[in-house]
């Protein structure tokens, strides 16, 4: 019997030990912290023929060694991607990668396509693994995957029929050994697309248009401006796809410069796969702002609470702090060893007061002292409780207030994922201030 290696017993893990062993793998797991220990994995390598690695596992001895005896080293993104072609041919990919936008552009075009009458599931870094919904179906017309970077090294065959990166800012230094490699990984959602596939683009983004030659497929252009080379762009406070109106910018449901920028994508998907115009349009004008993302989630007399914990970088709280402009701003969180000078001229330019919390709170604090941000309206708690204590001590509710939880990075420091770190945030506000 064949052999191969998980490294990784997460949501990606496990789904892709569910795979192998339906395709009759002997499974070895490997995790420091609940199964075989990495150290003592090493010794058996050359026992193994497949080596499937968990996106968030650096590239540490064990994959390593794996690769220097030249075993095949994948991710759960390769591997589905290989069953699926097995068990649902016809079933189409559109993929999502970018830094900012990206689960909502992809929530939303699988929300689309339902709309529509066809059957899509969104899966990949939004939460549900894409081994997982191979397995659970075999009708799909789509299967809309938000792809992060870790999630798209390590692929091989992997081809999406729909690929799209909606921007490119800096993020995962911790990662990368500078932003050319994190930006280059990112276009690895191009590979083995041919010219009868779709890559749709954003032609306001400068690094995504440095790289445009790298595409071999049909190119879509989208542009929040007024630009004539581009398929869909801004007109007169008009979305315009190749000169015909789509909708007024107003009617969108999805307010903002960002949410634009996505819905932009979400039609350029839309006008690809056929979907009739009126329910675009009904679509548009009716959608929901998803969980976690710029979510006013409660109002207490004159004070609102925003939990935004998707903001995991600096350009996406950007989004945030534009949108509630003098709120006090709850932040900080892991450590990518990313600039944080930037953050804190947007936190001087736009935050009344900020709660500085997690691994890079007092990184936090001394680039806000270099700015001069005055020390009385800087609370470095560590905590999300803290902070929402020490509100409920401070907060007259009776007074306009805006409570903005926008982390501008990762939460891993200590929270599992960004989606835990939010319903956290939602329920400590509700047990201290009720409602």
């Amino acid at each position: 019997m064949k052999k191969a290696i998980v490294f990784g017993s997460g949501i990606s893990g496990m789904s892709a030990l569910k795979i192998l062993e339906i395709n009759h793998y002997d499974v070895i797991l490997v995790d420091d912290k609940t199964a075989m220990k990495s150290s003592d994995a090493i010794k058996i390598l050359d026992e193994i023929s497949l080596f499937i690695k968990s996106p968030g596992i650096p590239y540490v001895e064990l994959v390593k060694k794996s690769l220097e005896k030249k075993i095949e080293v994948i991710n759960e993104i390769e591997l589905s991607y290989r069953e699926l072609k097995k068990k649902s041919p016809n079933t189409k990919i559109i993929a999502i990668t970018g830094t900012n936008g990206k689960t909502t552009t992809t929530t939303k075009i699988a929300e689309l396509i339902n709309f529509s009458g066809l059957k899509a599931e969104a899966c990949g870094n939004i939460g549900k693994a894409f081994g997982d919904i191979v397995l659970e179906n075999n009708n799909l017309d789509y299967i809309v995957l938000e792809l992060s970077s870790f999630q798209l090294e390590n692929l091989k065959e992997f081809k999406a029929d729909i690929a799209l990166i909606i921007n490119l800012t800096p993020d995962h230094i911790d990662r990368y050994s500078n932003l050319d490699e994190y930006y280059d990984v990112k276009f690895n959602i191009s590979n083995n697309q041919n010219e009868e596939d779709y890559f749709i683009i954003n032609s306001d983004d400068k690094e995504s248009m440095k790289r445009i030659k790298k595409i071999k497929s049909k190119k879509i252009k989208i542009s929040n401006n007024e630009k004539s080379d581009s398929d869909i762009f801004v007109k007169y406070n008009n979305l315009i796809y190749n000169e015909t109106k789509i909708i007024e910018i107003d009617k969108l449901s999805l307010k903002g410069k960002h949410n634009l920028e996505n819905m932009m994508f979400v039609v350029a998907v839309a006008k690809i796969i056929g979907i009739d115009n009126e329910i675009l349009v009904d679509f548009l004008c009716s959608t929901k702002s998803i969980e976690h993302r710029l979510e006013d989630f409660l109002k207490i007399n004159k004070t609102i609470f925003i939990n935004d914990s998707k903001g995991t970088n600096i350009d996406s709280t950007k989004f945030a702090l534009e949108a509630y402009p003098n709120c006090i701003l709850i932040c900080g969180g892991k450590d990518k060893k990313l600039n944080l000078l930037p953050l804190a001229k947007l936190i001087n330019d736009y935050a009344k007061e900020v709660y500085l919390i997690g691994e890079n709170s007092s990184l936090m604090l001394k680039e806000l002292e270099k700015i001069f941000f005055e020390r009385e309206r800087i609370f470095d708690l560590k905590t999300l409780e803290n902070c929402i204590i020490d509100l409920k001590k401070r907060l007259d509710l009776n007074q306009k207030n805006i409570i903005l939880f926008s982390p501008a990075t990762s939460s891993y420091d200590q929270f599992k994922n960004y989606e835990e770190r939010g319903k956290e945030f939602k329920k400590m506000i509700r047990l201290y201030f009720g409602g």
